[in-house]
């Protein structure tokens, strides 16, 4: 994955305060949505708090009155991030090459530039922009309460995506397992803007109707989210900024295999094998790891919106 050194980066697109962020929303409940496995490392939450999307939380948070996460730490609310990186030093597709929140900052607008042209050419929908915060600890949200333990997640309340850096490190690489690598972590990223497309189109509301299982609504939004990253990165190497420079100038079939094995790595049944030695499909949310890949490989080899219709499709 090369950066073009010539890109100019929009700051304006990630927001980040540590925890600082008010919410008007109710805290999240326990649970956090999923299956309701552990994560990991017996930190608590469920496959949902694992990884990248806890819609049948949110829609509950919404609906409810509680004021707790049972099981999640509740993280400092007043931490600063703490790895000295700031986000007025990410200027150029340059400073993306040495620094992973410039990198993520870069992949955040590729995805919604993409989507600011896609959208209304292939749905006949405006885009709206989402933007990224990331934070550290724990952070308030209109869909509730988070802290470290609940992973990348998009809330559809305030549309915003919410990304703790140390997730990729500590859990995506580290207790499940993954390759990592940059690529890895801006399939992440496409994957939280999948659901902010969604959200825009009116499908998000999907993850309610089923409960769980490898045919519910809720790993049928999830996958259409990974298709949906596999789009962008069909088109990645080709979307421009403002002044019509490409953010991405190459993309290797290595690259692609990053993703591959981080969309493997959280599958649910991976994720089961790991935590508890055994599967149980009925209880899954967000895909097995042959249906994540196969549905990020559809939307990469298609490059089409029409492509990711998972609810429609008779089988995952």
């Amino acid at each position: 994955m090369k950066f073009n050194p010539k890109a100019r980066l929009d700051t304006s697109q990630v927001n980040r305060r540590g925890g600082q962020r008010t919410s008007s929303g109710s805290p999240l409940p326990g649970g956090m949505g999923g299956g309701g496995f552990p994560m990991p490392g017996g930190t608590g939450g469920g496959i949902g708090g694992i990884i990248i999307f806890i819609i049948i939380a949110i829609v509950a948070a919404q609906c409810t009155g509680a004021t707790s996460i049972p099981g999640l730490p509740s993280g400092d609310e007043s931490a600063a991030p703490s790895d000295g990186q700031s986000i007025e030093d990410c200027q150029t597709g340059a400073d993306a090459e040495d620094s992973q929140l410039c990198a993520i900052l870069l992949t955040v607008n590729s995805v919604q530039a993409y989507w600011a042209d896609a959208l209304p050419e292939q749905a006949g929908q405006e885009y709206r922009q989402s933007q990224m915060q990331e934070f550290t600890g724990g952070v308030a949200t209109d869909c509730g309460q988070a802290s470290s333990a609940t992973g990348p997640f998009y809330c559809p309340a305030d549309e915003f995506v919410y990304l703790e850096l140390g997730f990729f490190d500590a859990m995506l690489e580290g207790q499940l397992g993954a390759e990592g690598g940059a690529f890895a972590e801006a399939y992440v990223v496409a994957h939280e803007y999948g659901h902010h497309v969604q959200n825009i189109l009116g499908d998000l509301s999907q993850a309610q109707s089923g409960g769980s299982g490898p045919e519910s609504g809720s790993v049928r939004v999830e996958l259409q989210a990974d298709c949906y990253a596999g789009v962008w990165a069909n088109h990645a190497t080709t979307v421009e900024d403002e002044a019509g420079e490409v953010f991405i100038t190459e993309l290797t079939e290595d690259d692609i295999n990053q993703a591959i094995d981080a969309a493997s790595a959280v599958g649910d049944d991976r994720i089961q094998e790991r935590t508890q030695g055994q599967v149980n499909e009925e209880s899954w949310t967000h895909g097995s790891a042959e249906q994540r890949i196969r549905w990020f490989m559809t939307g990469y080899e298609k490059g089409l919106v029409s492509s990711c219709d998972t609810f429609s499709a008779a089988t995952l």
